[in-house]
């Protein structure tokens, strides 16, 4: 059967991170189920254009309304290999953390970590302070992985399109999903750092 993602998108600053997440896992032949948070309307329009949300939900399988708490994606019945969170609000950390399903994206949420699915969240703030810290704290001891877009420095990426692509795969890794060559891989890529 053919491996089935959520990508949840948030408020956060990282649209275009979100955007590439999709674009890859589709390229790897993923069936992705995308909810798109209230405050990311805002965010996307402002980072991809007028027509940012029209970008992620063409790319995307199958896109639901962050209000329809009756979608597939919305019970533990509906089968996923997990969910990806990119960009990660704070707001929606700390809802995780505490078992808020109170729209979609953190119902998915909620569900992917009752099933013991893999959830990573892809947390954009800084700097944090004890509440957001603690709510990662919690999130990661209930078996989610809590992956900032830090940049590989060391990969020596030439651009912010290919720092983009490089944080996108190795998203979709931690999601179990193989990114082909768009991951640089220590001792396989020929990855310089003298």
């Amino acid at each position: 059967m053919t491996k089935r993602l959520i990508i949840g998108v948030t408020g956060a600053s990282g649209s275009v991170l979100a955007l590439e997440t999709i674009r890859q896992l589709v390229r790897a032949g993923v069936e992705t189920h995308l909810v798109v948070s209230k405050g990311a309307r805002l965010t996307v329009a402002h980072e991809l254009g007028v027509d940012g949300l029209a970008q992620l939900t063409s790319v995307a399988n199958h896109a639901y309304s962050f209000q329809d708490l009756a979608a597939p994606i919305a019970s533990g019945s509906f089968r996923t290999d997990g969910m990806i969170v990119v960009p990660c609000s704070m707001r929606t950390l700390a809802a995780m953390a505490h078992g808020l399903g109170d729209n979609l994206l953190t119902r998915a949420a909620d569900v992917v970590l009752k099933e013991k699915r893999r959830l990573v969240i892809v947390p954009r703030e800084a700097p944090l302070h004890e509440g957001h810290l603690d709510a990662m704290l919690r999130l990661a001891r209930m078996g989610a992985i809590i992956a900032p877009p830090v940049p590989p420095f060391y990969v020596k990426l030439a651009s912010i399109e290919e720092m983009v692509v490089e944080m996108a795969a190795r998203l979709v890794s931690w999601a179990g999903v193989d990114p082909g060559n768009k991951l640089t891989r220590w001792g396989e890529n020929s990855v310089s750092v003298g």
